[in-house]
């Protein structure tokens, strides 16, 4: 067989034992090693006596890839911005924003839904996971929503699908993932994550309105708050804050010039600067150490499922599959945003099975060359281009439509992992409960992301001004 050919086979391979249960990561590697030892093996003309010849090769070209990519410099982001997030969980501080948001905002109607939203953002701010997001708002926002006579199921579902925007809003994970793998800046991708994270959280909170309107008895505001308790309720709020403006003049210099430092060592002063306040106040060491603990696990297990991915990338460069699929999709005659709109389909539906990193490590190595050979290449200029948008600039759009989509597939049934959180953290909701309150939830999104397909603008505007 070609190494095309091959490359099809053990990819429908991996995509059928990962919908069985396998982890992506252990299933991605799998794949990546018999598939090299099968190209090698092949171009030996399978000779019996060459098999171990085949597998030694394999097994060495793969081993060289996890240390080769993982040591990267960038991916240390994603470990500090974690642990700014369990930090400040520990320390109070997502309590503290929680109760400020709803003294502030549980007035409108669905208040106290509407106050999760924004609250939510503003955590997703200094915490780069949606799922610790959602962990820790299952615990502060439901019993909330509860109290004053919230469906069970909304108010869950409102809790799993705000988690989600700690995908987009910097600093996340996913984007530092996407921007690694398709070797674009860092910095930009996640200043340009910040204006498409706060319009889906402004359209979700548009939803939870207009149904609060519609329908009798849903989401009653909360009123009776003075001004003073409104005001008093700010100053523990300010500490996340202080530490997202930080970050963002440190990264990003706004003042102009060169940036004062690199994302990564912007992600370490945030984290440094959230353990003194959590020292402040009164964090003790077991806290320390749950924060510490839940941080590792959570890093360990997206640094797994790297580097099993990365492995099957390897073999996909061998098999050359990437550069045969950018070829397929530009010979088709169909318009390239008809093309790019059925790519965002297809993420839809694989994200029905599989997590939304190891979803993104998996497709990306083959959707983002054809993606930008539909818009003429990487180094075009906009005026030559199919999007009307630079290379650079085409990677930043396109990456913020993914992780989108990777978003919308944490709720998506029967994997969305946040919805799972939900229902783990609260044994009083079941996971099918969460997946009936994220049903509307699917509409705002769908909304938002033909908003960004239609308007590149929205995601373009800010890391333009860089």
């Amino acid at each position: 067989m070609e190494p095309i050919e091959i490359g099809i086979v053990v990819t429908g391979l991996m995509l059928v034992v990962v919908v069985l249960g396998m982890r992506v990561a252990f299933a991605a590697a799998l794949a990546g090693v018999i598939g090299l030892i099968w190209i090698f093996w092949s171009k030996k003309g399978y000779a019996g006596d060459e098999f171990l010849w085949a597998v030694t090769v394999a097994v060495k070209t793969a081993g060289q890839v996890p240390h080769s990519k993982v040591s990267s410099q960038a991916l240390s982001l994603i470990p500090t911005f974690i642990l700014i997030g369990y930090l400040a969980y520990y320390a109070g501080l997502t309590q503290a924003l929680f109760e400020a948001a709803k003294r502030w905002i549980a007035w409108v109607p669905g208040g106290l839904a509407v106050s999760t939203v924004f609250a939510t953002a503003g955590f997703a701010a200094v915490s780069g996971a949606s799922v610790a997001t959602a962990a820790v708002f299952a615990r502060i926002a439901i019993p909330e929503m509860l109290k004053i006579g919230y469906d069970k199921r909304f108010a869950a579902g409102v809790v799993a699908a705000s988690g989600t925007l700690a995908s987009l809003i910097p600093p996340s994970a996913l984007l530092v993932i996407y921007a690694i793998i398709v070797e674009q800046d860092v910095g930009k991708l996640l200043l340009a994550g910040f204006v498409p994270g706060m319009f889906s959280a402004i359209v979700y909170v548009l939803l939870i309105i207009g149904l609060a309107l519609t329908i009798k008895g849903f989401g009653p505001p909360v009123t009776g708050f003075t001004w003073r308790q409104r005001l008093v309720s700010l100053p523990p709020a300010l500490p996340i804050v202080f530490v997202v403006v930080t970050i963002v003049f440190f990264v990003y210099n706004p003042f102009g010039g060169d940036a004062w430092g690199t994302p990564t060592e912007g992600g370490a002063i945030g984290a440094f600067l959230v353990f003194l306040v959590a020292l402040y106040r009164g964090m003790r060491w077991r806290e320390l150490k749950d924060a510490l603990l839940e941080t590792a696990k959570l890093s360990v297990m997206i640094f797994t499922i790297i580097w099993g991915v990365l492995i099957y990338v390897r073999f996909l460069g061998f098999a050359d599959l990437p550069h045969a699929f950018a070829n397929w999709i530009t010979s088709l005659t169909m318009s390239p945003m008809l093309i790019l709109i059925c790519i965002l389909l297809a993420y839809a539906v694989l994200g029905m099975f599989m997590d939304a990193i190891g979803m993104l490590l998996l497709t990306l190595p083959v959707v983002y060359p054809a993606v930008m050979a539909l818009n003429g290449g990487v180094a075009v200029s906009a005026a030559d281009s199919t999007f009307g948008m630079s290379g650079p600039m085409c990677a930043i759009w396109f990456g913020i439509l993914v992780v989108k989509m990777a978003e919308f597939c944490l709720i998506t049934p029967p994997i969305g992992l946040n919805c799972f959180v939900v229902a783990g953290v609260r044994d009083d909701i079941s996971v099918q409960d969460v997946f009936k309150g994220v049903a509307p939830f699917f509409v705002a999104d769908a909304v938002t992301i033909a908003l960004l397909v239609a308007f590149p603008a929205i995601v373009l505007w800010l890391p333009g001004q860089v």
